[in-house]
Formats: C-alpha cells, sequence, structure tokens
C-alpha cells in the first residue's frame, strides 16, 4: 500500500534550487495580492483571457479540439454544444467556473472530487462522471510508428476509493506543517498515479491543480493561464511527471522534477501577470502602445488574430489602425499575406 505521510517527505525537498524557488514565488504571492485589490476592476480582463485559453489549451493537450470562435461562444454560454468534443469544452467550462467563484468553500475529500468530475463530464452521457475507474487502466505512450508501450501502472481499480481517501487524509493531517506550495504540488502528483478514472484524469488534474493553488493564496492562475503555460511546455510536464513517478509503488519515488517544473510554471505565471498588468494600468500606454509592446516583447511572428484573441477589448480596427501605424514607421515587419499574415518586430542590426 503507498504511504501519503508527506509530514515525514517534505523535508527532502528543501534543495536549496526548490528554497529558491519557493521564496520567489511567495514574495510575487505578497505583490499579486496588492495588486488584485488595487486593480480589481481593471484586471476582469484578464480574467476572461484566461479563462478561454486554459479552458483550450488543457483540452487541447488531449486532443480535445474546437473551432476558436465556436470555443469563444462556448465560453460565455452564447450557443449550445453541438458534439461531445464541444460537450468537453463546456464540462470544463463550467467546472473551472466553479473552482474561480467557490474555491474557499469545496474542501479536498472523496465526494467533492467526485463532484468535480462530475460535472465535467455533465454534458456527455456515455462516460460515467463521478465514478471512480471500474476496470485497471495505464499511463501509455505511442511511438510514431504507432507502437504502444505501458510508461506506469496506477493503482488498481480495487484500490482506487481506499488510495483516493489516503490520500486526501494525509493532505490534511499535513496542512500544518508542510509548505502549502510543496504539499499542493505532491498531493497532484500521487492524485495522477492513482489515475482514480476511466476517463479525464489529465484534465481532471489540472483543474484540482489551480484549486489548490487557490485555496493556498496562490491565485495568479485566475488571472494568466496555468494550462497554457503548462501546454507551451507540455514535453518538460510529461518528462517531469515520468521522473516522478519511478518507484512510486515502492515509496521510492523523487518528487523533485515534479516540483521543480510546477514551480517554474508559477514564477512565469507571475511574471507574465506582472507584464499584463503593466499594459493594463499603465496610464501612458494607450490601446495602440499596447500592441506596440506585445508585438515588441513577443519572440517570433504573431498574427492579428493572435493580437485579437490577447486583447478581446481592443477593436478589430484599432488592432488594424496600430498594424498599419507600426508598418509605416518600420517598427514592424509583415511576412506573408491574406489570412497567412504574420508580424515581427524588427530587431535593429
Amino acid at each position: 500500500m503507498r504511504d501519503y505521510n508527506y509530514v515525514e517527505k517534505w523535508h527532502k525537498l528543501l534543495t536549496p534550487q526548490i528554497v529558491k524557488k519557493l521564496v520567489l514565488i511567495n514574495e510575487y504571492k505578497g505583490k499579486c495580492g496588492i495588486i488584485i485589490e488595487s486593480y480589481k476592476y481593471e484586471l476582469n480582463e484578464l480574467i476572461e483571457i484566461a479563462k478561454i485559453q486554459s479552458i483550450e489549451a488543457s483540452n487541447r493537450m488531449e486532443s480535445i479540439l474546437v473551432a476558436k470562435d465556436r470555443l469563444k461562444n462556448l465560453v460565455h454560454a452564447k450557443t449550445m454544444p453541438r458534439n461531445s468534443e464541444e460537450c468537453e469544452i463546456v464540462g470544463y467550462r463550467d467546472v473551472l467556473n466553479i473552482i474561480h467563484e467557490n474555491y474557499d468553500y469545496i474542501p479536498i475529500n472523496i465526494n467533492y472530487l467526485l463532484q468535480l468530475h462530475r460535472d465535467l463530464y455533465k454534458f456527455i452521457g456515455s462516460i460515467d462522471g463521478g465514478v471512480f475507474k471500474t476496470s485497471d487502466n495505464i499511463i501509455s505512450d505511442t511511438n510514431e510508428n504507432g507502437n504502444e508501450s505501458v510508461i506506469f501502472r496506477p493503482v488498481s481499480a480495487l484500490e482506487t476509493y481506499s488510495s483516493i481517501d489516503a490520500l486526501c487524509n494525509a493532505f490534511h493531517e499535513a496542512k500544518e506543517e508542510v509548505d502549502p506550495l510543496l504539499l499542493d504540488i505532491m498531493f497532484i502528483l500521487d492524485f495522477i498515479c492513482i489515475h482514480p478514472f476511466n476517463d479525464g484524469n489529465a484534465r481532471i488534474s489540472r483543474l484540482i491543480t489551480l484549486l489548490l493553488l487557490h485555496q493556498s493564496g496562490f491565485i495568479v492562475g485566475k488571472y494568466i493561464s496555468i494550462e497554457k503555460i503548462i501546454e507551451e511546455s507540455k514535453e518538460n510536464y510529461y518528462k517531469a511527471i515520468d521522473n516522478s513517478y519511478i518507484k512510486w509503488h515502492e515509496n521510492k519515488n523523487d518528487y523533485k522534477p515534479f516540483i521543480n517544473y510546477m514551480l517554474d510554471v508559477l514564477i512565469n505565471a507571475y511574471k507574465e501577470f506582472e507584464y499584463k498588468v503593466n499594459l493594463l494600468t499603465n496610464p501612458h500606454f494607450s490601446k495602440t502602445d499596447r500592441i506596440r509592446e506585445i508585438i515588441k516583447n513577443h519572440i517570433g511572428t504573431i498574427t492579428k488574430s493572435e493580437l485579437m484573441e490577447m486583447n478581446p477589448y481592443i477593436s478589430d480596427t484599432t488592432i488594424q489602425r496600430a498594424l498599419a501605424d507600426l508598418l509605416k514607421n518600420g517598427k514592424i515587419k509583415k511576412i506573408g499575406g491574406g489570412r497567412y499574415t504574420k508580424y515581427v518586430w524588427k530587431v535593429k542590426d
């Protein structure tokens, strides 16, 4: 039986590298709280952008794809889902909204974890949402030739209920003694290793990650999409998980690879938060200035549609005018034409 005693395990994780990251994140946390109190109204724009990005990124990682115009309408509840992919999108939307609005009132126990999974699949009748797996599952990988190999064998279906119960109990027993951020990340790694459901384990694990971070006061995931950052570095994400569940069943696994990865994700989220808040609240920045700064600080090319997605409250006309002015003044370079047009900031030799 797996031992989830976090009180005994967490001290081994306090390497100089991890401690340095924890100190930095807690500094960001303090500054973030002050900013949120000062700019509540202005930050609503970031919330809406992050919501769309989170839903799109987390589902895209599981090959659940929806056209962008449909995605926006589904996220804003302006239309009903037409197929199974869209049903999964709106299920994720609803659970994400529940977490953002009610995180302080969602206990970490079996009943509430099952309810979150139930709501994730409430629009799909063919999948048993809110029910633990009924048969053993595996975590596998498929190579370029289509051959599947087993990476990890989670706990059996028979042991799932008792494993999740033990996991939740250990989490609560450690709350008063273990660093909250380390505890949250260890919990998520163990949850992934248990793999408690027939379907949706990856998506629900990322939603629970947000829930735990919110409850621990690391609220940045409401304004910056944690899921998008994970998707953009998904090779490192999967590698970190793979490295952290080696010898998991023998209670000899190393949490540090996954912890280091997730701490880096949070640091990147806080950096992006500060950058975007500055764009939104700087009194010297017009909407045109915001477009200029985004392109200037963007690595590689960017399209008009990407600019519109990043700035839903800036009109198409304003963005087009900003691009025309930047081109006229020689600040950016236009690549391609028509719907494939891209722009890049001109770097001086």
